[in-house]
This record gives structure tokens, sequence and C-alpha cells, in this order.
């Protein structure tokens, strides 16, 4: 999948700090990019030189085949984590006011637009003043207003904050619509379970500096434990002492209705095949997964233990 933006050996420098040292991301068409990273890692800086805010010092950033400049600006939706909108404006006047901004006709500016107040059920909303809204209904006019212009690329920074479960399970189901739409998606989270549901390549800035990246999955096995969860029938048992004759330590188990579940570990270097085949050689097996870190597990291994790469 070729990139539809890259970021090569950026730099940032401010009076004496640097806020990108060096990062180099690309993102693939049509997936969801999780850009991650604890505060002041540098994630802010980077997403304002994508947006044009700002510059780099070093290094360079592409929009497809071509260095990102002014002309991709209507390419582009940006929702930031600071929020802004003109408080005694009211909502559809607003919302049609940013979209023709945007370079959309009013006739069809306003025709979007309803379809997306309808979409998130806020009809009634539109002859309402921003400072009427809530902090919630604010947000969901800000993402109406960001991706209202179908842009290719879009840049979510936080974008669950505030958000019930409701409304935040919302905003996910359309994120992963407008992907399966052809939108290409940079999120900035410290979501860790949205970055599981949503992404599909993730990069983890830390201290400037970018230590991890690549797909979900891969990054998932990158970081595997080796632990493994198999269910056997519930009136077998097995002890710690048949796991070790296995090559297995044992870490739980548990009773569950009529099955045995146990969670162990592979201090070889077995892969899971073999794992399988010498449980099913000792134990009636129903179940079998392999355990892997959740991406919460990864983030904080990441940033306590790796060196920038």
């Amino acid at each position: 999948m070729e990139p539809l933006l890259r970021a090569d050996q950026v730099v940032k420098r401010y009076a004496g700090h640097t806020a990108l040292d060096h990062v180099s991301i690309s993102v693939p068409e049509g997936k969801i990019f999780g850009l991650l990273g604890p505060n002041g890692a540098g994630k802010t800086t980077l997403i304002r030189i994508l947006n044009q805010i700002t510059g780099p010092d070093e290094g360079f950033v592409w929009f497809g085949d071509e260095l990102l400049g002014q002309q991709h600006i209507g390419q582009i939706g940006y929702l930031p984590e600071e929020r802004g909108l003109y408080r005694k404006m009211k909502a559809g006047e607003q919302a049609l006011y940013l979209a023709m901004l945007k370079g959309i006709p009013k006739e069809e500016a306003t025709r979007r637009l309803k379809l997306w107040f309808k979409r998130f059920d806020i009809e009634s909303w539109w002859n309402k003043k921003a400072e009427e809204l809530s902090k919630g209904m604010q947000q969901k006019l800000q993402f109406i207003i960001t991706v209202v212009h179908q842009p290719r690329l879009l840049i979510f920074d936080e974008p669950f904050s505030g958000f019930d479960p409701i409304n935040a399970n919302l905003m996910k189901d359309e994120m992963l619509r407008l992907r399966n739409e052809g939108a290409t998606i940079v999120l900035s989270t410290h979501n860790m379970n949205s970055v599981e549901e949503l992404c599909d390549n993730i990069a983890l800035i830390n201290r400037s500096k970018k230590v991890l990246d690549g797909s979900v999955n891969q990054i998932r096995q990158q970081f595997s434990k080796k632990m493994f969860e198999v269910e056997v029938e519930g009136s077998f048992s097995v002890s710690d002492e048949v796991m070790a004759e296995m090559g297995f330590e044992l870490i739980r188990k548990a009773d569950l209705h009529n099955r045995l579940q146990l969670v162990f570990s592979v201090s070889s270097g077995a892969g899971t095949a073999d794992v399988l085949h010498r449980l099913a050689d000792q134990l009636p097996v129903l179940a079998f997964k392999e355990v892997l870190p959740s991406m919460e597990e990864i983030f904080i291994e990441a940033v306590n233990h790796h060196q920038p790469l």
C-alpha cells in the first residue's frame, strides 16, 4: 500500500529544546494510522507540521508524490484537541460558513450538512448557538465541520475527549465508515483501547524520537510474551507438574462451566503449532489461543524500556 502521507527525517527545535529528532513516519492510503506517545513526546509538534501550521527545521513531508504544500490544504481535515467555535453563532450557520470557506458551494454545503446533522441525530441543533450546546454536542459539530469537505486525509487529535461511551462509539463507527469509503486517517489518542479497535498501523514517539512503528498485528506479535490460553474438559485435572513436564509454566487456571481454563507461558522458542501439538498429545483440548499483549501494555513497555530508533 502506497503512503498518502510521509514524513522523512523531520527535525523541529525550539529555543534549545528539540521537539522532533529525525522522525520518519509513513501513513498508508486508506488506513487508520495511530500517532501515539506520552505527553510532551512531540506528537502535537508533528501534527502542526502535517497541517502546515509550522514547518520543519530539517527533513521533508510528502503528500502522495508531492512535497506537502499550500495546494494540499483543501485535501486535509483537522480536528484539534483544543476545540474552538464561534460561541454566539448558530450551529448550522457556523457549519455552513466554515464549509463554504473550504470551497463547497452554499447549496451543496447545505445538503451535505443536513445529511450529517441527520446522521448524528442533531437536526434540532441547527438554530442553536454554540454556547447553548454541551461540550459533547460541540465536539459532534466540530467533527462534522472537519469532514464535510470530504478530504483525502483526516487528522484527529484526541477526538474522544469528553465523550460518553455511546457518543465515543458513534465517532469510532464514523471513522471506520470514512476509512472504508477511502479516507486516510491519522489518529492521535491516549486511549489504547481505541487504538486496538480502530488502527491498522501505529507509530510511537517518545522524547522527540520514534521508538516503534508498524502494523498493530505485527507489533503485538513482536511484543509477544509467549503466553497461551487453553480450555480442556472440566473433569480433567491439570497440575503445575503436568504443565512443567510439557515445558510450560502455569500462570493461572480457572474453572468454567464444564471446562478448565489454563493460562501458561513457554520459555523455549517453540512456535504456536508446536505448543498446540504438545498440549493435544496430553490433554483433551477444547479451545486454544495465544494471549498477545494489549496496546496499553506495549505502550508502557516501549516508553519505559525501549531505546529510540
